[in-house]
């Protein structure tokens, strides 16, 4: 098992496939709440908390998934409490605006190893495409709306959450502010680094 700190509220744990069989679980029981599951999530809480100091406090959320060769991969985020309004005036009847999943995003990267990371972890989807940009000194990847297909689209998020952070930048400002890397980002790291 091993921890890294990828924020002041967020961790990434590395639980490899031997981990799991010494501890009797299945690799399809992992994504199941049984008792072993559970025990070893308290376990790699206390793991988090004496190696990087990540102190659960408040609300999580976790996300899971499978890496092939390596193992699972967990992230765990504080989630900041919700502010409880002072009065009832306070509350308002106007419908907040939800973003549709399936709309176009961007994801922010701090250095260009990440998106070689996600481009690795992303290699055995097929039909997926995106443009990198940098911006602001930061590597930026763009899938535009119909870049994913409903079946991968968890998949796909969960392994972007990993390495990067979604950010509120449209690619109207990516392409007149920042610098068009690739056209085809994935297609491009493949020929570059045999993912």
């Amino acid at each position: 098992m091993r921890v890294e700190k990828i924020a002041k509220n967020k961790i990434r744990i590395f639980v490899s496939y031997e981990d799991l069989a010494s501890r009797g679980i299945e690799r399809d029981e992992m994504f199941q709440n049984g008792k072993k599951v559970q025990e070893l999530f308290w376990d790699m809480m206390e793991v988090a908390y004496a190696e990087v100091g990540f102190e659960m406090i408040g609300p999580i959320a976790v996300e899971a998934f499978t890496m092939p060769s390596e193992g699972v991969v967990i992230i765990v985020t504080q989630v900041p409490s919700l502010p409880v309004p002072g009065s009832l005036s306070e509350l308002t009847d106007e419908p907040e605006m939800e973003r549709d999943p399936y709309d176009s995003f961007v994801f922010s990267f701090a250095d260009f190893e990440d998106v070689v990371r996600v481009g690795k972890a992303l290699a055995q989807i097929e039909d997926l495409d995106c443009r990198l940009y940098v911006y602001r000194k930061t590597y930026h990847v763009f899938f535009p709306d119909d870049s994913l297909s409903e079946r991968v689209y968890d998949t796909v998020w969960s392994i972007l959450h990993e390495y990067g952070e979604l950010v509120n930048v449209t690619r109207a400002m990516l392409d007149e502010y920042g610098t068009l890397v690739s056209e085809h980002a994935l297609d491009m790291l493949r020929t570059f680094f045999e993912l």
